[in-house]
């Protein structure tokens, strides 16, 4: 589903990547750890296609295309989701109107019919449900006022709603309590946890994987993976840390 090639990115001139090279199939899920600093985060902006991260070397595709000669937009609509470290608000715009412009451009992109007001309606509510997420919430403005916690299910439940084949996600367990990280590990369990379907999860700890369980775990160090494992690595990582790993 996502294969990436040797590849290097830099941010403000600053080199980051350096010859990273990773595989995900459908029906996996693989968990990225590594230090700060390591590239992490610009791994997940480069697949997302974020302004001001340059690729100048290798390659990354996905369903076969071309990711990095697609616009944003365009790898949402083939199917790709990023969830951010940081979620934004967006003053001023809805979460309902947000999220029903946001899968009827991507359904109108794949050719399909857009979804009627009272369908979405009915589709937000099964997810805002999934998540332990009122629905009054989704009639506010796009995260404003959240709390870190409310922010991250928010945004799987975007998730949910537009039901990507490939999630990028980027420290979602930060700033979950304990029983919010049991709530969000569910739903990435319930929306993507299927054999059409892959996630990248990128984390710091072992916490979320106690309730997502990866197929396989990387360690990322100074722009490239230097180990792969079983979910026994993460375990490894939490007890002695990744000095010796990356050293």
């Amino acid at each position: 589903m996502l294969e990436i090639s040797n590849l290097h990115a830099t941010v403000a001139d600053k080199p980051i990547l350096k010859g990273l090279s990773l595989a995900i199939n459908a029906g996996e899920i693989h968990a990225i750890m590594g230090p700060n600093g390591a590239g992490k985060s610009t791994l997940s902006y480069v697949l997302g296609g974020r302004p001001g991260y340059e690729v100048t070397e290798g390659s990354a595709t996905f369903d076969g295309q071309d990711l990095l000669d697609m616009e944003p937009h365009e790898r949402a609509a083939a199917g790709l989701f990023l969830g951010f470290q940081y979620p934004v608000e967006i003053p001023g715009v809805s979460n309902v109107q947000f999220l029903r412009e946001s899968l009827n451009a991507q359904r109108k992109a794949r050719g399909e019919e857009p979804l009627s007001g009272g369908d979405f309606l009915k589709l937000a509510r099964e997810k805002a449900g999934l998540l332990k997420l009122d629905m009054d919430m989704l009639k506010r403005p796009v995260n404003v006022g959240f709390s870190g916690g409310e922010k991250k299910r928010n945004e799987m439940v975007q998730m949910g709603i537009l039901d990507p084949k490939l999630a990028i996600l980027d420290e979602t367990d930060s700033g979950l309590d304990i029983d919010a990280l049991r709530v969000v590990g569910d739903g990435i369990n319930s929306i993507m946890r299927r054999p059409d379907k892959a996630v990248l999860l990128i984390t710091h700890y072992q916490r979320l994987l106690d309730y997502v369980q990866p197929d396989f775990v990387h360690v990322l160090a100074a722009g490239r993976i230097v180990k792969s494992g079983g979910p026994e690595l993460a375990r490894e990582l939490e007890a002695h840390g990744y000095a010796e790993i990356a050293a």
